[in-house]
């Protein structure tokens, strides 16, 4: 009994207050009360003109008293994280409801995650003051919480390597070197007891010395490119920090912005980009080319939909050019947890044929597949 009253309550959510005469809350009135009023706030506006028409439909209800500030508070304190996050997607995305990221009092109540972030850089032209304070403050969270994730896979990829060649003094299992200590011992082998008398046992040292690379990470800041963006600069504050990799960032759209000096900032990184505009791919490949010193410790890292407005006879000529100095030219066709690519398969044909590493990779296959090269 008590499930079906459960589910009872469920769709009278669904379908609202106008479904009050058929089915009513018949556990826990007052909070599935206050759970129909924020629901309503929100998707009220679908209902558009008639929204007015079914408000009298309702028997005398009176319309919500809620404002955005409350309604952030009491759907925080009423649902999931989960359903938080999708109720705060849907007001932006879907109704416009743009003082979400306009008005300080609301942007204080709102969970930083990877959704608001994306709104927020597509929106933070309408910032300022106090409310572009906040905003780069949820960017920083988001960005640190990205990071978190994907530093593990870069300390497994990049210093999880042993050097056999050296004995380490860190006497742990992960470090034994099994074939040195078998080698050195066989002289103490007991032919009596048939047994290899283990006098010494050797462990190999973790790498640390590296020959530096550098890594030109080159972004396509379309507005297509959303996912590709943020990834490429929590990518990049990583790399930064390494001291086998000399990172330089390069974003454009028609013209290039060198951020290479921010590199190991990625709020700042992701506060500077204009999502949009058109594409100029060889435009960037040809200024990346001017980046590269010592073109077979290079890597030149293009990460965009390769829909090129610029021209594709110049990108492949730039593209050419990099790949015969030397350097190696590896071009991300989607950079986001997913990986779903949308790209210009034909010019990716093209462009592999020439000797470049076309793939669609996450940031962990990104660590991974640079790893092997540098290190």
């Amino acid at each position: 009994m008590a499930d079906e009253q459960e589910i009872l309550n469920r769709w009278r959510l669904v379908l609202g207050r106008y479904a009050s005469e058929q089915i009513s809350f018949s556990q826990n009135e007052a909070r599935f009360v206050e759970m129909e009023e924020a629901l309503d706030y929100l998707y009220e506006r679908e209902y558009g003109e008639e929204q007015g028409i079914r408000q009298e439909r309702g028997g005398g209800s009176e319309g919500s008293k809620l404002t955005v500030p409350k309604w952030l508070q009491k759907i925080k304190k009423l649902f999931p994280k989960q359903t938080v996050e999708i109720m705060e997607r849907h007001a932006l995305d879907k109704y416009g409801m743009t003082e979400l990221l306009t008005d300080a009092e609301v942007m204080r109540k709102l969970e930083p995650n990877k959704e608001l972030l994306k709104t927020i850089l597509s929106m933070k032209h309408l910032m300022s003051g106090e409310v572009l304070v906040l905003a780069r403050e949820i960017v920083r969270k988001v960005a640190e919480e990205l990071m978190k994730k994907l530093e593990q896979e870069v300390r497994q990829s990049f210093f999880g390597k042993l050097n056999r060649s050296m004995s380490s003094p860190i006497r742990t299992m992960r470090n034994l070197d099994i074939k040195k200590t078998i080698r050195r011992n066989l002289k103490n082998f007991d032919v009596e007891r048939g047994e290899l008398v283990l006098k010494d046992i050797y462990f190999s040292a973790r790498m640390k010395q590296y020959n530096a690379w550098r890594v030109i990470i080159c972004v396509d800041e379309s507005g297509s490119m959303m996912d590709s963006v943020i990834h490429s600069a929590v990518m990049a504050g990583i790399f930064a920090k390494l001291p086998m990799i000399d990172t330089k960032l390069v974003i454009f759209d028609t013209s290039v912005v060198d951020l290479s000096g921010y590199a190991e900032d990625p709020v700042e990184i992701l506060m500077s980009v204009q999502l949009g505009g058109g594409t100029d791919i060889s435009g960037a490949l040809f200024y990346c080319e001017k980046l590269i010193d010592f073109p077979y410790r290079t890597m030149v890292v293009l990460v965009s939909d390769l829909y090129e407005g610029g021209g594709y006879d110049n990108m492949y000529r730039a593209a050419k050019g990099i790949i015969e100095s030397g350097a190696k030219l590896v071009v991300l066709t989607a950079l986001d947890m997913e990986a779903n690519p949308d790209y210009d398969r034909n010019a990716a044909k093209k462009l592999a044929g020439m000797g470049a590493h076309v793939g669609a990779m996450t940031p962990e296959e990104l660590v991974g597949f640079v790893s092997k090269v540098v290190v």
